[in-house]
């Protein structure tokens, strides 16, 4: 098999690997690590920041989890160091990138790279897009299973975590919308 084929084959299962935080919260039919990067990438897409390089964001939120094709989504929860993490990952990043012409290696491993080390302004944006896509989700499904307040966990995990003024917009509606709905379902409980 090529090795373009054989990279892309191996970039495809993130299509199958679900994200590994909602499985351990019993989430009924979790989002995959492809689903978080894509909708990442149209968040990193439609930022109205003229300070950041757009085109390098992009690129930067469709391969930041790239190695979880071949490592799994490793979440805090399952007790691996962040040094293990890392390595794991970095190892990964390696036999993927040797798969592609001398030019893409560099590129992409670069790009992760710069990502894992947060080392610019567009890295950090996207580690922020990261967490609040998360919390985004957390807040889809909590609607999908009529629960409000149920993921708060994921919630709690990124308190103070957002400084990019788009994204705490974006997060201040989040938590609106959400706190509206833990609200009305609170007031309608009968055991309240």
């Amino acid at each position: 098999m090529g090795s373009l084929l054989q990279f892309m084959r191996l970039v495809g299962q993130l299509k199958r690997v679900p994200r590994t935080g909602w499985v351990y919260r019993n989430v009924a039919n979790p989002e995959s690590v492809s689903d978080h990067m894509y909708r990442m990438a149209i968040m990193a897409l439609v930022t109205e920041d003229k300070t950041l390089n757009k085109d390098r964001c992009i690129r930067l939120a469709l391969v930041h989890d790239m190695a979880e094709c071949l490592v799994g989504d490793i979440a805090p929860a399952d007790n691996v160091t962040k040094e293990e993490k890392h390595r794991r990952e970095e190892d990964a990043m390696k036999h993927l990138t040797q798969l592609l012409s001398e030019g893409l290696k560099k590129e992409i491993y670069e790009l992760w790279e710069e990502y894992e080390y947060q080392s610019s302004a567009e890295a950090r944006f996207v580690k922020e897009l990261d967490q609040c896509e998360m919390i985004l989700q957390a807040f889809e499904y909590e609607e999908l299973e009529k629960s409000p307040g149920r993921l708060q966990d994921f919630y709690d995990s990124t308190a103070g975590k957002f400084n990019h003024p788009e994204i705490v917009q974006l997060v201040a509606s989040i938590n609106t919308e959400r706190n509206t709905k833990i609200a009305a379902a609170s007031n309608s409980d009968p055991a309240s």
